[in-house]
C-alpha cells in the first residue's frame, strides 16, 4: 500500500481528493479513514468536492484481505465503510467523482454517492458485482442503486449482476458523462467549479429532501441486514 492512500488538494475553492493505495484503491481502514478527514476537511474550506482515483483504477470496493479475515473484522468495515457511503451520499457540497477507471462493488457505490460523475472511456468495469460472486446485495447498496440508477436497469445491475462498460454505465445511471481519460479530472474539477457556485444553503437543504429518507431507511436497517449478510 502507498504510504499515504489519499492526497488532498484545494483548487478554486474545490477540495481535490485523489485516492492512490498503489494497487486497486480498496476501502481499507486506511482509505476509509484518509476519506473521512479529507471530507471534514473540504466541508470547512472548499465549495465542491472532486473524488478522483488513479488512472484505470477509480476503487475496487471493500478490501477482500479483511472482508475474509472474520465475521466480526468484516461487521466492523462494512459498519465503517456504509457511514463513509452515507457521508458522501449526505455532504452539503456538491460532489463530483472522476472515475478514472475500474469501479466495482464498493467502488460503483461511491460513484453512485456523487452528484455527478465523469468517466474514462475505454476498457474499465463498472457494477455491483454481488450476486455474481455468490453474496445477496446489501440493502445500502440497493437503496443507493435505486436512488440513481435508470428503474429500468435496477434488475440488471443488482439481481443480474451485470458489469458496464463506460459508455454502458452512463446510460444506466452509474455514470452522467463518458470522456478521454486525459479529460476525465478536467471535466470533473470544471463542473465542480461551476456547482461550487450554487447557495450552499439551498444545495444542502434540497439535497436532504432528496436523499434523507434513503439514507435514514438504510440506517435504520444496516445492523440487522449485516446480521443476515454474515451469519452473526
Amino acid at each position: 500500500m502507498a504510504e499515504t492512500p489519499l492526497t488532498y488538494s484545494l483548487d478554486q475553492s474545490v477540495a481535490l481528493l485523489q485516492m492512490d493505495d498503489g494497487k486497486a484503491n480498496a476501502l481499507s481502514v486506511p482509505m476509509i479513514e484518509a476519506l473521512n478527514a479529507a471530507i471534514d476537511r473540504a466541508e470547512k474550506e472548499a465549495t465542491a468536492i472532486v473524488l478522483a482515483g488513479r488512472p484505470e483504477r477509480f476503487c475496487a470496493g471493500f478490501d477482500l484481505r479483511v472482508m475474509m479475515s472474520g465475521p466480526d473484522a468484516a461487521k466492523a468495515l462494512l459498519k465503517q465503510g456504509a457511514d463513509l457511503l452515507l457521508k458522501l451520499f449526505a455532504t452539503p457540497l456538491p460532489l463530483v467523482v472522476a472515475c478514472t477507471g475500474h469501479a466495482l462493488a464498493g467502488g460503483a457505490l461511491v460513484a453512485l454517492t456523487a452528484d455527478h460523475r465523469v468517466g474514462a472511456d475505454g476498457a474499465f468495469k463498472l457494477g455491483l458485482n454481488e450476486v455474481a460472486i455468490g453474496m445477496p446485495v446489501p440493502i445500502l447498496a440497493m437503496e443507493l442503486a435505486r436512488a440513481r440508477l435508470v428503474p429500468t436497469e435496477l434488475t440488471r445491475a443488482t439481481l443480474l449482476g451485470h458489469i458496464y462498460n463506460p459508455v454502458e454505465a452512463r446510460a444506466a445511471g452509474y455514470l452522467d458523462e463518458v470522456v478521454a481519460a486525459a479529460e476525465v479530472l478536467p471535466s470533473a474539477l470544471a463542473t465542480a467549479v461551476k456547482l461550487g457556485q450554487l447557495s450552499r444553503t439551498a444545495f444542502s437543504a434540497t439535497k436532504d429532501r432528496l436523499r434523507g429518507a434513503v439514507i435514514e431507511h438504510i440506517r435504520s436497517t444496516f445492523e440487522e441486514d449485516v446480521k443476515r449478510l454474515l451469519g452473526v
